[in-house]
């Protein structure tokens, strides 16, 4: 597909997102109840928001927001509505998105701009590795923009090693969009089965759901990891029900590209003000073109950097790091400031650990506690490597908790979530 917003500068960039705030900006002023009380509490008025920086007159939507008033963000009737997801309940209790028929067009042409910014053409075969049920919107939008591109699609699901292999040679894949931690699985079977997995006609992966790379955009300890193993492409996609929008790397990888015309992204810091390029904040974002639930200036929770200078691939628009973490997940814990991701990383560069669940509780003096679950095969000469591991790159000692291996699994795979759970949050 042709892209020309690839093709736009950056004051080109900035005069289209003007129009379209002020677009979306009286359309939830006329149709949304949610900001038309909003706006009346404030005395907010469509000639007061033109661009970027008028935003700031705009108080932030939470996630507290979206589930105290769901309903009152339904900007359409329910006739024009045909489809209902929900989002993952990450951070507490499900929020249920409607899409419209233009909403669900808008969702294909993202995700078609998202493929065609890591590389997949018309030629290629794509393999789904996650559900397309479940009221999962990640599914869906992987879906409509592969058949929008007009590429072929492999609907293969979740897990299933062996369905998942027989797929590659069958229908001779070459691009799997898939959780990154399983294609360890899939490596891990193929040396098992005698699959010759490295000539398989496979040539790339759109990983979804955890980071590759670090902050300076080198591969972390779990892409590392995969490439060591699989020396294919591997292409990082960062998105959310709320956003209907993907960030995607190109292959000079050097973050996620925004997509000017369907998102505005702010970076701000505590105090709600925008950071300094380059400068860690949490992702506020602004939804255009969304006919049946826009949100203006909602609050991620994700902690990320910008970045604005020119790519590599020359594209000029803007590019967001990795996900350091969640800010309500920031962990103070012995005097030492962690995100989850950053314990993740830990763990998942030391050998033989296997599968593991982080929990921060509140502990007796009020204060965080970090507990690692790991499995109670785990020796004691082991449980000391790990300790000596963790305090050599986290300065601090979690305590670990042994668990049953069924224990530790239920933990990590519980009945109705869409994802694998490495991390818990506790706290009171």
């Amino acid at each position: 597909m042709k892209d020309e917003v690839e093709q736009l500068t950056q004051k080109e960039i900035t005069i289209l997102q003007h129009k379209k705030l002020r677009e979306v900006i009286s359309y939830v002023s006329q149709y949304s109840p949610y900001y038309k009380k909003l706006f009346s509490k404030y005395d907010i008025s469509v000639s007061d928001i033109n661009t970027i920086q008028d935003l700031q007159k705009i108080p932030v939507t939470t996630k507290d927001d979206l589930q105290a008033y769901n309903d009152d963000f339904l900007c359409v009737a329910k006739d024009k509505i045909i489809d209902y997801v929900t989002t993952s309940g990450t951070l507490g209790k499900p929020v249920t998105f409607a899409l419209s028929d233009d909403d669900l067009e808008r969702l294909a042409y993202n995700e078609a701009m998202s493929f065609t910014t890591a590389g997949v053409t018309k030629t290629d075969v794509v393999q789904l590795t996650t559900t397309l049920d479940r009221r999962f919107m990640a599914g869906l939008a992987y879906f409509l923009g592969t058949r929008k591109l007009g590429a072929a699609l492999v609907r293969v699901g979740s897990g299933i090693p062996e369905l998942q292999w027989d797929s590659i040679h069958r229908f001779q894949s070459t691009y799997l969009v898939v959780v990154p931690s399983f294609l360890l699985k899939l490596i891990s079977y193929a040396e098992n089965n005698a699959i010759d997995y490295k000539n398989s006609s496979v040539k790339a992966a759109i990983c979804i759901g955890e980071p590759l790379r670090d902050q300076d955009f080198n591969l972390n300890t779990l892409g590392t990891k995969i490439k060591e193993k699989w020396d294919i492409d591997l292409y990082s996609t960062y998105a959310s029900t709320e956003m209907s929008t993907a960030f995607t790397e190109c292959n000079a990888h050097q973050g996620g590209h925004q997509r000017p015309e369907l998102i505005i992204a702010e970076i701000l810091n505590d105090q709600g003000k925008p950071v300094e390029d380059g400068t860690i904040g949490e992702l506020v974002i602004t939804t255009l073109g969304i006919e049946a639930m826009p949100l203006i200036r909602y609050t991620t929770g994700d902690m990320v950097q910008a970045h604005r200078e020119t790519c590599l691939c020359g594209r000029k628009t803007m590019r967001l790091s990795p996900v350091l973490g969640r800010k309500k997940h920031m962990i103070k814990y012995k005097g030492t400031t962690l995100y989850p991701q950053s314990v993740i990383e830990v763990l998942t560069s030391f050998e033989g650990l296997g599968i593991y669940v982080i929990e921060v509780v509140t502990g007796d003096l009020g204060t965080d506690r970090l507990l690692i679950h790991i499995a109670n095969t785990f020796t004691a000469i082991q449980q000391k490597k790990l300790k000596e591991h963790l305090r050599a790159n986290l300065r601090v000692v979690p305590d670990l908790i042994l668990n049953t291996i069924e224990e530790l699994k239920n933990k990590k795979f519980p009945e109705m979530s869409r994802k694998p759970i490495s991390f818990i949050d506790s706290r009171k």
